[in-house]
């Protein structure tokens, strides 16, 4: 009986110690990776990664701001760029929910001061919430840079209103849409009777306990945040406030966090603290439009892209990435084996993070 408990004992502690050292090499394995994407003394980033309710790796690297030297911390509040369209789309599905929308209302409903009706009566909510509209992006930005660095929601709107042409039928394509999420933007305010960043603040920021994160309304402040950078000649020039266009349009990309709070909306999808879980699922559940006839399959769900088996890991893998101005971020979930992966940074040197979900199959976390 003694020797069974012997080997026994010796069994549970040679497993104790493989797996202690699996998440010691992980670690130096992951340390390494981002050692060779990030810059220590330049523009830098930060990385939370999950399983389950286990935090697997959170580090930061690099500058926040190159003007005062300060650090890059899991606290630093970053630019999300179009991850910011998943906090809209759940705005949307909130007014569902409470009978004040549905996703089949129609824009000309929304908006009658479309010119085309006809065409405006054709798309819906839904469209815009999939990048399936049809609406051309027909924003004079290259003609009018001057104009879009300070242009609102609004502003970015009003030339898909004047559109008399689609790209294609609504539903049977797929085309990525920012200024659509202005317009939703919009149809927030105009339903909820509120600005849609005060709504977002207080019907999904406030209950999932995101203290620190802020949306852009006009021009945002210098400090206390993250600055974009991007290199010219060889130096890394700031590229964010004032001088990228299209940057004041919150709706597409005004969401700033951190990978703290970033950490917490995660948190609140899985508990639905600030919406039900069936519409939380079907936000992340890939919707086939009946009338789809291009021979790329759809790819999104409410906001997010949805990718069922497909892709280098044949994981589930919901996710949305964020690119503007110098700032880029990672939203990815591998919603079967529980993985999280959040990654914010401030330069537009971007890093290869199929290298990091490698090395997470390796050690049996993908």
């Amino acid at each position: 009986m003694f020797r069974v408990f012997t080997i026994m004992m010796s069994g549970l502690l040679l497993w104790g110690s493989t797996r202690s050292q699996t998440k010691g090499g992980l670690t130096a394995e992951l340390d390494s990776a981002f050692a060779g994407m990030m810059h220590e003394n330049g523009p830098g980033g930060s990385v939370f990664i999950q399983s389950g309710d286990k935090t697997l790796y959170k580090k930061s690297f690099g500058l926040a701001d190159l003007g005062t030297n300060e650090r890059f911390t899991e606290s630093t509040v970053s630019n999300l760029g179009s991850i910011s369209k998943t906090f809209v789309g759940y705005g949307i599905l909130l007014l569902c929910d409470e009978g004040k929308l549905s996703l089949e209302d129609s824009l000309v409903k929304l908006f009658p001061d479309f010119r085309n009706r006809a065409i405006a009566g054709r798309i819906t909510l839904r469209h815009l919430l999939t990048h399936t509209s049809g609406l051309p992006d027909s924003r004079p930005v290259d003609r009018d840079s001057v104009f879009y660095l300070t242009a609102n929601d609004e502003q970015n709107f009003a030339p898909l209103k004047l559109s008399d042409t689609l790209e294609f039928e609504p539903g049977s394509r797929w085309n990525y849409s920012n200024p659509a999420f202005n317009g939703l933007a919009l149809v927030i305010e105009k339903v909820s009777g509120m600005k849609w960043q005060k709504f977002i603040q207080e019907r999904i920021f406030k209950p999932a306990g995101m203290t620190s994160s802020v949306i852009t309304d006009g021009a945002f402040p210098s400090k206390g945040v993250a600055h974009g950078y991007r290199k010219v000649e060889g130096k890394f020039r700031e590229y964010d406030f004032g001088e990228y266009p299209t940057f004041c349009a919150a709706g597409n990309g005004g969401v700033w966090s951190s990978i703290e709070d970033l950490a917490k909306y995660y948190k609140a999808m899985k508990s639905a603290s600030f919406i039900s879980k069936k519409s939380v699922a079907f936000t992340h559940t890939l919707w086939v439009p009946p009338n789809w006839a291009d021979s790329i399959p759809p790819q999104n769900g409410v906001s997010w892209f949805v990718s069922d088996t497909g892709g280098e890991f044949h994981q589930r893998h919901v996710y949305h990435t964020g690119h503007q101005a110098g700032f880029i971020a990672y939203f990815d979930m591998f919603p079967d084996r529980e993985l999280l992966m959040i990654i914010e940074l401030n330069t537009e040197e971007d890093l290869d993070r199929s290298v990091v979900l490698r090395i997470l199959q390796r050690h049996g976390f993908l």
